[in-house]
C-alpha cells in the first residue's frame, strides 16, 4: 500500500531509543570562542606589535597596515594548525542567499622533498575565485571569469570541524576583477562606515567628543525541525523547502500550547549541540525555546556588531542544519514551510552605540534625552521617505507565503512606537511642554520639549518595524534571508536622516540651538508621523488607511523589488558610496531571476507530484469506489448505495479539478509568468488538498501534516 513508507516513518520515530543524559559537566566559559581566532589567540600567536596594530583596525576602525599581514597569515596559520586544521578557505557571501567557500591545502612540497605547512600574507589578504558562476546581475559576463575575495579583519577568522579534519575559514569580501561588489559584505562595510561618519558629525554638533560608533544587531532566528524520514518522501521539501501540498489537520497551533513549552528530549539534546558548537566558534547563542507552531522553534542571540552579528547569522543557519542532519532530523528555514500555520522569520533587533552609549536608551540627564529624540526622529524620517527600500529587502518567493499572515508583518512598513512615545512625540509637534499623562517620567530638559516616558512600550507583533525600548526590531525579514540587505539599506537611510538635521544645525549659535532643533524635529514629525501606527497591522481598516496615508503597500516581489531601480533610490546610494547605479540594478535583475526560477521549480514539482503521485492513487481510490457502487447495483442493494454514490462523486470531481488544474499549470509553466504558476498552482493545491480528504489513507502517498508536525 502506498502509505506503507509512512508507516514505516512513523514506526520508526517511535521505536527511537531517547539517548541517555550525559553526566553533567560544570558550566564552564573557557571553551567559549575556543575556535575563533580572537584577541586572545591573536596575543598568543602574534607578535606583540603586530597583534596591537591588527587590535586597532579589529576594534577601532584603525586602517590595516599592511606590511603585518605576512605575519599575521604565519601566526594565524600556526594557531589553525594547533586546532587541528589542514586546510584554509576565503568564506565569503555571494548573491546566491548563502556563503561560499574554497578550500586550499596548507600543504605544499618542499624542493628537497616532502613537504611544509605554508600561509602567505598574500593568501591571507585576497584570493581569486571564479567568478564568473556566481550571480552578478550583468555586471560580469559569463565568460569573464575573474573575481577577488579580499580579507575583512573586523571579523574573526573561525575553524569550521567535519568529521574528518578542519578548515580554517576566513570571513572575506568578493568583487569582481573590476571593482564591483559581488557579495553582501562590501554594501554592508560600505553602509555601516556611511553611518558611523553621520553619527560622529550628528553627535559632534550636540557637543560630543569623537567617540567609537558600534552599530549592533541581535537577530532572532525562527526555524522548523521535521524527521529526515518524513522529509525524504516529501518531494516538494525537497526541491523548494515547503510543502506545495497538505490539509491542515483538526489540532495544529490553535491551542497555543506549543508556545514555550517544555522542549521535548531529542529536540533539546539537538539544540545543546547546536549551542555547543556556537560556543565554540564565538557565536553568542542566549535564547532557545518553542515557537507558536507545532514543530518550531527560536534561537536568540546577544547583541554583537553588525558586520560580525551578520557573518554569525549565516553560521547559525548552517549549524542548525548540519546538527540536525545528526539528529536524524531537517531544519527547515523556509519562511512557509506549512500552509496555515505560523510562519518563520528573522528579526532584526538593531540600534546605534556612540562612546559606549546606546544612541536608543533614554538617557538619566536632559542632554541625553534631547539626542534620543533627535535619534527617534531621524528614523521615523529615514523609514517614511524609504519604506520602499526596507522592503525591497523583504521580498522574496518564500517571504510573500509569510508577511501578512499568522503573526508576520504586512507588506506595508509602518513604524510602532507605543501610545506614550507617540504621546511625546505629538507633544513636541504641538508645542506642549507638559508631562506626559503616565507615570515614570523624564525631563528632557529642554524647556519646549515634553516629558519622555522611559520603558513605556509594548510589543506589537503586527508591526514591521517596532521601538522596543533601545532598539528597533525590524520583525519583516525572513528566516532563510541574510541580514545584511536590511541593515545596509537600514544604515543608509538613517546616514541620510542624520546628515539631513546635521546639515541644518550647523552653523546655529549656542543659545538658539535648543530652539533650532526643536523645530528641526517638529518639521521631521508633521512631515514623517504618517508612518507610525500603533494598531492592528492585519485589520483591512489598516490597509485602507494606510493607502490614505500614502504609505507603499508592494505585496509581491516584483512590485516589491522595483525601488531598486529608482534614480532617487539610486542616487542615494551613490551618495553614501554603498553602491553604484549599476550595483544596484544588478541587484534588482539577480533577484528578480532568482524569485522566477523559484517559481518555476515550485511549478515543475508540484505538477510532477500532482501527475504522478496524486493523480493515480486518486484514480485507483475513484475506480474502486465506483466498482463497489456498481456491484451494489448489480446486487440491487439499496442501503449503503447512497454513501457509495457520493463517495464516487467527491472522488470524481476532485479528480475533474486536479486534472483541469494540472492543464492550467502546464500552460503556466510554458507561459513562464510567475503570478499564472502562482495562480495554477494555488489551484491544483486545492484540488489535491481536498481529495486527501477523500482518497483512503492506506493510499495517499505523502506524509501528512498531522504526522510531520507531531511525530519527531
Amino acid at each position: 500500500m502506498s502509505n506503507c513508507n509512512r508507516n514505516h516513518a512513523i514506526h520508526a520515530i517511535a521505536a527511537r531509543v531517547p539517548a541517555a543524559p550525559s553526566p553533567a559537566a560544570p558550566a564552564s566559559p573557557d571553551g567559549y570562542g575556543a575556535d575563533v581566532f580572537n584577541e586572545a589567540a591573536m596575543r598568543e600567536y602574534l607578535p606583540k606589535d603586530v597583534a596591537e596594530k591588527l587590535l586597532a583596525t579589529v576594534n577601532a576602525g584603525a586602517p590595516l597596515d599592511p606590511s603585518i599581514a605576512g605575519a599575521v597569515a604565519h601566526g594565524m596559520k600556526e594557531w589553525a594548525i594547533d586546532r587541528g586544521a589542514t586546510h584554509y578557505t576565503h568564506w565569503f557571501m555571494p548573491l546566491t542567499g548563502g556563503t561560499a567557500e574554497k578550500h586550499d591545502s596548507f600543504l605544499d612540497p618542499a624542493p628537497a622533498g616532502g613537504a611544509v605547512f605554508q600561509f602567505s600574507g598574500k593568501n591571507l589578504v585576497m584570493g581569486e575565485p571564479d567568478a564568473s558562476s556566481f550571480p552578478s546581475g550583468g555586471i560580469r559576463s559569463t565568460f569573464e571569469a575573474r573575481g577577488y575575495t579580499a580579507w575583512d579583519p573586523t571579523s574573526p577568522a573561525f575553524i569550521k570541524r567535519h568529521a574528518n579534519g578542519a578548515t580554517l575559514c576566513i570571513p572575506t569580501a568578493f568583487c569582481s576583477y573590476t571593482g564591483e561588489a559581488l557579495d553582501r559584505k562590501t554594501p554592508l562595510l560600505r553602509s555601516i562606515q556611511a553611518l558611523k561618519k553621520a553619527t560622529v558629525r550628528l553627535m559632534g554638533l550636540f557637543g560630543l567628543p569623537e567617540a567609537t560608533v558600534k552599530v549592533t544587531l541581535g537577530p532572532e532566528q525562527e526555524y522548523f525541525l521535521i524527521d529526515r524520514q518524513f522529509y525524504l518522501q516529501r518531494p516538494d521539501l525537497l526541491q523548494t523547502g515547503r510543502t506545495l501540498f497538505g490539509a491542515p489537520p483538526p489540532k495544529h497551533q490553535q491551542l497555543e500550547d506549543h508556545y514555550f513549552g517544555a522542549i521535548r528530549p531529542r529536540v533539546l539534546k539537538f539544540m545543546q549541540e547546536v549551542e555547543d558548537e556556537l560556543w565554540s566558534l564565538g557565536i553568542p547563542a542566549k535564547t532557545r525555546h518553542n515557537e507558536v507552531a507545532p514543530a518550531q522553534f527560536e534561537l536568540a542571540p546577544v547583541f554583537e556588531e553588525l558586520n560580525l552579528a551578520v557573518d554569525h547569522n549565516m553560521l547559525v543557519m548552517e549549524v542548525l542544519r548540519q546538527a540536525a542532519a545528526r539528529n536524524g532530523l531537517v531544519c527547515l528555514l523556509h519562511e512557509k514551510p506549512f500552509a496555515g500555520v505560523n510562519g518563520s522569520g528573522k528579526h532584526n533587533n538593531w540600534s546605534i552605540m556612540y562612546g559606549g552609549r546606546n544612541l536608543l536608551d533614554p538617557g538619566r540627564d536632559p542632554a541625553q534625552n534631547a539626542i534620543f529624540l533627535t535619534v527617534l526622529c531621524a528614523i521615523v524620517r529615514a523609514v517614511d521617505k524609504h519604506a520602499d527600500l526596507l522592503r525591497t529587502t523583504t521580498c522574496g518567493a518564500g517571504n510573500d507565503h509569510r508577511l501578512g499572515a499568522n503573526e508576520a508583518p504586512p507588506a506595508v512598513i509602518s513604524i510602532f512606537l507605543g501610545d506614550q512615545l507617540a504621546d511625546v512625540l505629538g507633544r513636541l509637534v504641538s508645542g506642549d511642554a507638559g508631562a506626559a499623562a503616565a507615570p515614570g517620567t523624564l525631563r528632557v530638559g529642554v524647556d519646549t520639549l515634553p516629558a519622555l516616558p522611559r520603558d513605556a512600550t509594548d510589543r506589537n507583533r503586527t508591526s514591521p518595524f517596532a521601538f522596543t525600548g533601545n532598539k528597533f526590531e525590524f520583525r519583516a525579514p525572513g528566516s532563510s534571508q541574510c541580514c545584511a540587505a536590511a541593515n545596509m539599506f537600514l544604515n543608509t537611510i538613517v546616514a541620510d536622516s542624520f546628515d539631513a538635521i546635521s546639515d541644518k544645525l550647523e552653523g546655529v549659535p549656542a543659545d538658539r540651538f535648543n530652539a533650532a532643533l526643536q523645530d528641526i524635529l517638529r518639521g521631521i514629525l508633521r512631515d514623517h508621523s504618517r508612518v507610525i501606527f500603533n494598531g492592528n497591522g492585519y485589520s483591512p481598516e489598516w490597509a485602507e488607511e494606510a493607502a490614505r496615508r500614502g504609505l507603499p503597500n508592494l505585496v509581491a516581489t516584483p512590485d516589491a523589488l522595483a525601488p531598486l531601480l529608482s534614480e532617487a533610490n539610486q542616487a542615494l546610494v551613490e551618495k553614501y558610496g554603498v553602491f553604484s547605479a549599476a550595483e544596484m540594478a544588478s541587484r534588482h535583475e539577480i533577484a528578480l531571476e532568482e524569485y522566477g526560477k523559484k517559481i518555476a521549480i515550485e511549478g515543475g514539482i508540484s505538477l510532477e507530484i500532482a501527475k504522478s503521485m496524486i493523480l493515480p492513487v486518486a484514480s485507483e481510490a475513484y475506480s474502486d469506489a465506483a466498482q463497489a457502487l456498481a456491484r451494489a447495483a448489480a446486487a440491487a442493494l439499496d442501503s449503503g448505495a447512497t454513501a457509495l454514490r457520493a463517495r464516487a462523486d467527491a472522488l470524481g470531481r476532485g479528480l475533474d479539478a486536479l486534472s483541469a488544474g494540472c492543464a492550467d499549470l502546464e500552460a503556466a509553466l510554458a507561459a513562464g509568468a510567475p503570478s499564472g504558476i502562482l495562480a495554477a498552482m494555488a489551484s491544483v493545491r486545492t484540488a489535491v488538498d481536498a481529495l486527501e480528504h477523500e482518497v483512503d489513507d492506506s493510499r495517499w502517498p505523502l506524509p501528512k501534516y498531522r504526522e510531520m508536525l507531531f511525530v519527531y
